[in-house]
């Protein structure tokens, strides 16, 4: 069984700062890609940012220079650093990884259950 969970969501000023984590625990053999979407209130999820096992980064245009996808191998945990937000970063953020479970030869994508990140303006 895998399972991805995210921490780090909460309530934040415009302009501040916040540090969202996503740890993937279980059964696993390798974890590919991994990435962070996020879905507003009546909107379509939308990609955030996805890094892969090398540590190659993409994000949209519209996240670019405020938004910092990393993560740790070691630790199977990947983490967003979000700058300068504002009220259009109020979403549910959710984790998506790219996993080989052990016994398997291919890869599965898993979601987490998401965290609730709130820019009061």
């Amino acid at each position: 069984q895998v399972q991805l969970v995210e921490s780090g969501g909460g309530l934040v000023q415009a302009g501040g700062s916040l540090r969202l984590s996503c740890a993937a625990s279980g059964s696993i053999f390798s974890i590919n890609d991994m990435s962070w979407y996020r879905q507003a209130p009546g909107k379509q999820r939308e990609l955030v940012a996805t890094i892969t096992s090398g540590g190659r980064t993409n994000y949209p245009d519209s996240i670019k220079g405020r938004f910092t996808i990393s993560r740790d191998n070691a630790k199977n945990t990947v983490y967003l650093q979000m700058n300068s937000l504002n009220a259009e970063d109020t979403a549910v953020y959710y984790c998506n990884a790219l996993i080989r479970p052990h016994g398997a030869t291919y890869h599965v994508t898993y979601w987490g259950q998401g965290t609730q990140v709130t820019v009061s303006s």
